[in-house]
């Protein structure tokens, strides 16, 4: 039994079916079709896809998080583990030297495991996973071995939102938490500024199969402990494509899906090089986001 009486969901899985959930997932590692790119780069034989990985756990940092969601938070922090790499190449990428300059090192599937244990004994309320699509096989892997000692966190799958169902299918009962990025309502833009063809489609089809895993994000004393948590970075002009955003959530998914819409956007790595993504967004574009959720009747939409 896990913190105040929770059971994640990956204790209802025998060490033998994580095992063989990694496994399917290395099988789709190479040829890549892990994400939606479908690179098919043959990561077994040393190749790198679009997002530079290779079959072994390449990370940045962990450690206890206490700027995330305060659902997320709690009292001891999120515990978030960086991977290196990403399968979206935004212009805009706030964390850029990770994703997109490739700061990390290799460690072994036994250390990554390590380190989710020692987020658990340092009091972190959840392992939160940040950028993990291409490195799923590795992951998983290193959750059967950390159960196996005693992990008994919850799961977020902190992602993009550039899913492959087939991937994430292999994920249902695992994951605790979802927590994929919304970024666009409009492909064209997204392949623009992220190199994602398709995106909005893409993420739509990954939102449904995560809230039919989840369901909405279930809160019990303040803490998240299982469901879809959205998030949605308000873009310059409404670039992001805002409103056809929350008007997914709300009519395709849930009423009650918790949505952080979230104001931080600034311009940095190569936002530059585009002059409509070279301010921040002003108050207003901030309080039209938030007006939209309500008139949608998202009620757990807002600055979370």
């Amino acid at each position: 039994m896990g913190k105040k009486g929770f059971w994640p969901a990956y204790l209802g899985l025998s060490a033998e079916e994580l095992r063989a959930r990694a496994e399917a997932l290395r099988e789709l590692a190479s040829p890549c079709r892990l994400c939606l790119r479908e690179c098919g780069a043959r990561r077994a034989e040393g190749e790198r896809g679009s997002c530079r990985a290779g079959l072994t756990p390449w990370v940045s940092s962990f450690g206890p998080h206490f700027g995330e969601e305060r659902v997320l938070v709690g009292r001891g922090g999120s515990g978030t583990i960086f991977f290196t790499g990403c399968n979206l190449h935004c212009v805009f990428c706030q964390n850029y030297e990770i994703s997109q300059l490739c700061q990390g090192r290799k460690i072994t599937t036994e250390e990554l495991a390590a380190w989710m244990l020692h987020l658990q004994e340092i009091g972190c309320e959840n392992i939160n996973l940040v950028t993990p699509t291409h490195q799923a096989p590795q992951i998983v892997e290193a959750l059967a071995l950390a159960r196996e000692e005693g992990l008994r966190l919850p799961i977020v799958w902190n992602c993009g939102g550039y899913e492959s169902v087939e991937a994430l299918k292999l994920l249902s009962g695992i994951v605790d938490i979802y927590m994929p990025d919304f970024k666009y309502g409009d492909s064209q833009l997204a392949a623009r500024y992220s190199d994602a063809p398709g995106y909005f489609e893409a993420a739509g089809a990954a939102l449904k199969e995560m809230h039919r895993q989840v369901g909405d994000l279930e809160v019990r004393d303040g803490i998240a402990r299982r469901g879809l948590l959205v998030r949605h970075l308000v873009l310059p002009g409404g670039l992001a494509g805002t409103d056809r955003v929350l008007r997914f959530i709300a009519e395709e998914l849930s009423r009650d899906t918790f949505v952080n819409i979230m104001a931080q956007y600034y311009p940095t790595y190569r936002a530059w090089e585009h002059p409509e993504l070279a301010r921040r967004i002003t108050p207003g574009e901030y309080r039209q986001a938030l007006e939209l959720a309500r008139r949608l009747g998202l009620s757990r939409a807002g600055p979370h």
